[in-house]
């Protein structure tokens, strides 16, 4: 039981880090351009959701028809999923653990459900406790500037690939007219200080 609860940590664990960086190779190759003839997450995702949710006052819903563009089709959590779970499911073959992607499957079902809900709560904002909280408040900014850069900020939940392949911006080199409210951060870029005398 110890060794089932140790790998199946460890596999949680990873699970994590491999969603992140699954999320960013999605997205940005998915999501953002046609794949071949497949090209139904690009007009979904690049199309259709970023013309309806820009980084300005559209960041957030305004036309009610517009909601439904705001989540994946229901059926794209559990494809996805099971598209993590084959490496997961070959790393845990070649590690001789079945523990392992055991540990893996509750952190990718977790990782999309954090995904719809943050996605959710970050262009259809209602005060939820949630959206006070600190970790929210700087994974809004990071999306935020993904709608306005659309080849950045790939990640929504964990933006450590972001940070590792090199497609993290923390604020925006331009001014630009952004989202407002009281759980966007201001991204704009840093004034300058004048010298001291």
């Amino acid at each position: 039981m110890e060794q089932f609860l140790i790998w199946g940590a460890i596999g949680f664990g990873a699970g994590i880090i491999l969603a992140s960086f699954f999320e960013w190779t999605l997205h940005r190759f998915v999501m953002h351009r046609p794949l071949g003839n497949f090209d139904y997450s690009f007009r979904a995702h690049a199309v259709v959701h970023h013309g309806i949710f820009k980084a300005d006052h559209t960041y957030h819903l305004i036309d009610e028809k517009d909601k439904e563009t705001i989540p994946m089709a229901w059926w794209n959590g559990p494809v996805l999923i099971a598209c993590c779970m084959i490496p997961a499911t070959l790393l845990a073959w070649w590690l001789g653990s079945w523990q392992f992607a055991v540990g893996t499957l509750p952190a990718f079902i977790a990782y999309y459900g954090t995904y719809e809900y943050i996605h959710w709560c970050m262009h259809l904002p209602k005060a939820r406790r949630l959206e006070k909280s600190w970790l929210f408040y700087r994974l809004n900014g990071h999306h935020l500037l993904h709608h306005r850069y659309m080849h950045k900020n790939f990640n929504v939940v964990l933006p450590l690939a972001d940070l590792l392949l090199g497609t993290l911006v923390l604020r925006s080199k331009i001014h630009f007219p952004q989202a407002l409210g009281p759980s966007v951060p201001n991204v704009q870029p840093r004034q300058s200080r004048p010298a001291s005398a």
